[in-house]
């Protein structure tokens, strides 16, 4: 029996790999990295006594009332914001995946590389001036962006799929939009739902951020109590929001282990 084959790294690959190497070094080397004070006794004595102003946190009922009420409107921003989200990628990935020609293509990648460059906070405070604050500005900061994102994603999933399928329907006289429903999207559908899923987990966590310019939440709650330096309410606050994010990343991996069997 022949023994495996050594893995060869070609040149290109050396190359990308020297030239990371070399800016994580650069990296290290132009930042005024203060490691020295990091690690001294006085930071550590400062950091304390800062987190010991959280404990213990507010466990108030009416308190905890207005957290969940909050948590569940974070979580409604994330889920409607992904799921208008993910109905735009996909129509926005039609055009970018090269199915309308190769202007359509450009032009729509174009519009995809805005939307996703522009941070959800960005795009939060210049929705909240058109839609005023609460969480409808919030809900539309995390659509556009996550669009842009998903539609990204959902075009490279559609140029990757394999055109045989689809190509053999339209031989045989089906239309092309039947084709492409039949043969085509079963293929990246699975890649769609692990995309909008994955992406839901990184809304959640937007969400609660969002709230720190007025977008509702748990991020409103947040920056309220910190501003007027109530560290027990803020604790409790994060508390909610860490269970928040490992409520949502416990759901959306056991549906995507339920996808994959």
């Amino acid at each position: 029996m022949l023994p495996p084959a050594q893995p060869v790294i070609s040149r290109s690959g050396l190359i990308l790999l020297l030239c990371l190497i070399a800016l994580v070094a650069a990296s290290f080397a132009s930042l005024p990295l203060k490691w020295s004070e990091f690690f001294t006794a006085d930071a550590a004595r400062t950091s304390i006594e800062f987190l010991r102003g959280f404990a213990p946190p507010e466990t108030a009922p009416a308190f905890l009332e207005k957290i969940a009420f909050s948590a569940a409107e974070t979580l409604s921003m994330s889920a409607l914001g992904t799921g208008i989200a993910a109905l735009a990628g996909i129509v926005l990935a039609l055009p970018a995946g090269g199915r309308f020609g190769r202007i359509a293509r450009l032009g729509t990648r174009m519009v995809l590389n805005v939307l996703r460059s522009i941070p959800e906070l960005v795009w939060a405070a210049i929705l909240l001036i058109a839609a005023g604050l609460g969480p409808f500005g919030g809900t539309l900061a995390l659509a556009v962006h996550t669009a842009g994102v998903l539609g990204r994603l959902f075009a490279d999933a559609l140029e990757n799929a394999s055109p045989l399928p689809e190509s053999t329907l339209r031989i045989n006289g089906v239309r092309p939009t039947v084709a492409f429903f039949y043969a085509t999207l079963p293929q990246v559908l699975p890649q769609i739902m692990s995309y909008t899923l994955y992406r839901w987990e990184n809304n959640i966590r937007a969400a609660a951020i969002l709230g720190v310019v007025g977008a509702g939440g748990l991020g409103q709650m947040l920056k309220y109590h910190l501003s007027l330096f109530q560290m027990q309410q803020a604790a409790s606050v994060i508390i909610a929001m860490l269970l928040l994010v490992a409520l949502v990343d416990a759901v959306s991996f056991l549906l995507r282990r339920w996808m994959t069997r």
